[in-house]
């Protein structure tokens, strides 16, 4: 384990200074280029020396400009492929700096530009070794090609037809040919052959060539440049084989059994004694919960998992670790932040009685006048048909377009060994809850839904239902929910908190409103739990909001647009 994490942290170490200065110079002068455009100072400069180097006529600013700032904003983007050690960026930053030598050599520009072309390209060459990461498995090798080629093409015959259609009053009467020229310059804003006697088509040509040629260059660049997605998948001897792990070393994390979620990819330590779980999310492979099997070789499914997200230029992430858990990760050189807590309650020391739990049996003896009745059941004993009466009830209640959950979600219902609990009244299913197991001696809260329209207090009457039946059975603790920064909320609300202490509680309260963050606390404090503290493992400061992003959207709580990301890949 020693051996494993030494390697992995020279890895981290070696190259590290000369990747950061190539990155840094080339990001440096993509935002020179890019401010070069948007200064008045900049913009003169170009009207003499971009015009002249790419033999335009004085009067193409608008192509000088456009160079600029393309080249710009592609470096930029380089260099952030760069910083992530991406193969393809490195590839496409030599093929950009033999070419900027070439010119600038040509043009006998060898003092200023040409020697730092000269003094980049050099580098790239000799940090070679540095950037492995491998190129995006889902986006395909034409994508960006074919992305390239059908903006340009739009661009082009929206030009054309709008030439072609446009009268004598507005343009000088062109050949087909000319019109095809001025086409095809108008994707770069150089001038071609027209000739415009209204200056609202002239402006309206060049924005839709300038608009489709820098267009398609950059959602190229985007397809060539970024991080890989991939479908999870988990195969049948995968899920087997995690079962197993399972099997004998379930008992230890309540969290274990969701990890044969199917939307996941997984690595095994190459002893087999062990395994982490992942799902890719915005360049991240986002683990949930510990990694399953024999915590002694954790280490070396992690270094698996680790070697994975080297080759792909994925930032490396962990929510809802346990203590030990977390423990492990760092010694990898991962930060670990607390996140919150974990509700687990003790089944044998449960009680209704007593003026703390107050709340909880006022709560179930109404529902219960009310003609509630609750059900404990294996899945395996459920009626024929009943299951996906069930499914259907609790995608209804759901309220959202898509399944929440990741770290403490299964995704589907009726296990063998997971426990239904149904509230009815008069003969109607008005609530279910779902535990799946955890080890052979307790067991974990996956789903909690209830009809709208169901009375107050059906959730705390099944769960305090589930917990008393199965005393007895085996069963010793029962998970509940988990509470995000329950610490933050309980010290600030405390006498003689600090400021910071009640701000943070403020933010808290005031994301509530949209995230069920205090109101998830509350409830879960009703049943007096334990409170098992959770985190998140990450990289570093830097990539924290790239990981939060990606813990959001698999969580189902936000994080990118839907509606932007399916627009990027019809594009």
């Amino acid at each position: 384990m020693v051996t494993g994490t030494r390697a992995h942290n020279t890895w981290q170490l070696a190259g590290a200074t000369s990747v950061a200065v190539i990155t840094w110079v080339t990001r440096i002068v993509g935002l020179l280029a890019i401010v070069s455009v948007v200064i008045p100072a900049g913009r003169r400069s170009l009207r003499g020396h971009l015009a002249e180097w790419l033999e335009l006529p004085q009067e193409a600013t608008v192509a000088a400009a456009t160079v600029a700032l393309v080249s710009g904003v592609l470096l930029v983007m380089l260099a952030a492929g760069l910083r992530r050690r991406k193969r393809r960026a490195w590839q496409l930053a030599v093929g950009g700096s033999v070419l900027l030598t070439a010119a600038h050599l040509g043009l006998r520009h060898v003092l200023g530009a040409g020697i730092v072309s000269v003094i980049l390209l050099t580098g790239l060459l000799a940090t070679r070794r540095y950037f492995i990461a491998k190129p995006d498995p889902v986006v395909g090798r034409w994508r960006a090609v074919r992305v390239f080629l059908q903006l340009n093409l739009a661009g082009f015959v929206i030009n054309l037809v709008l030439l072609s259609v446009a009268s004598d009053t507005v343009l000088e009467p062109l050949s087909f040919g000319d019109r095809i020229q001025q086409s095809v310059l108008a994707l770069f804003g150089a001038s071609g052959p027209a000739e415009f006697h209204a200056m609202w088509l002239e402006d309206l040509s060049a924005a839709i060539g300038l608009l489709c040629g820098i267009g398609a260059v950059l959602v190229a660049a985007y397809f060539l440049l970024r991080s890989a997605e991939p479908a999870p998948r988990l195969s049948d001897d995968e899920v087997r084989r995690l079962a197993d792990l399972l099997k004998h070393h379930g008992e230890r994390d309540s969290l274990g059994y969701f990890a044969l979620r199917r939307d996941k990819f997984v690595v095994f330590s190459k002893s087999g004694k062990a395994a982490v779980t992942y799902r890719v999310i915005a360049g991240v492979a986002l683990c949930s919960a510990d990694p399953l099997g024999d915590h002694e070789a954790w280490p070396g499914a992690i270094e698996e998992y680790l070697a994975v997200c080297r080759r792909h230029a994925w930032v490396p992430a962990a929510m809802g670790t346990s203590e030990l858990g977390a423990t492990v990760w760092a010694r990898f050189g991962l930060e670990v932040l607390e996140i919150g807590d974990e509700a687990v309650v003790d089944v044998e020391t449960f009680t209704l009685d007593g003026r703390i739990m107050r709340g909880v049996r006022q709560a179930a003896s109404r529902t219960k006048r009310a003609g509630y009745k609750v059900l404990v059941r294996r899945a395996e004993d459920l009626r024929e048909g009943e299951l996906a009466e069930l499914e259907t009830l609790a995608a209804n209640w759901r309220g959202t377009d898509t399944e929440r959950g990741f770290s403490m979600a299964l995704g589907r219902m009726g296990d063998r060994g997971s426990v239904l609990v149904t509230a009815e009244q008069g003969g109607r299913v008005r609530g279910v809850l779902q535990f799946v197991p955890w080890g052979r001696h307790g067991l974990s809260l996956d789903v909690m839904r209830r009809d709208r329209t169901a009375d107050n207090g059906v959730n705390e009457l099944m769960i305090s239902e589930l917990l008393l039946a199965v005393r007895g059975s085996g069963i010793q603790s029962v998970s509940l929910n988990f509470a995000a920064f329950r610490a933050l909320m309980e010290q600030g609300q405390r006498i003689g908190a600090g400021p910071v202490a009640r701000l943070s509680a403020k933010v808290i309260h005031f994301f509530s409103r949209w995230i069920q963050i205090e109101s998830l606390y509350r409830f879960n404090a009703k049943f007096q739990p334990r409170w098992a503290p959770r985190y998140l493992v990450y990289p570093a400061v830097r990539e924290l909001p790239r990981v939060g992003i990606a813990a959001f959207e698999a969580e189902g709580l936000g994080g990118r647009s839907p509606r932007l990301l399916r627009l990027l890949r019809r594009a």
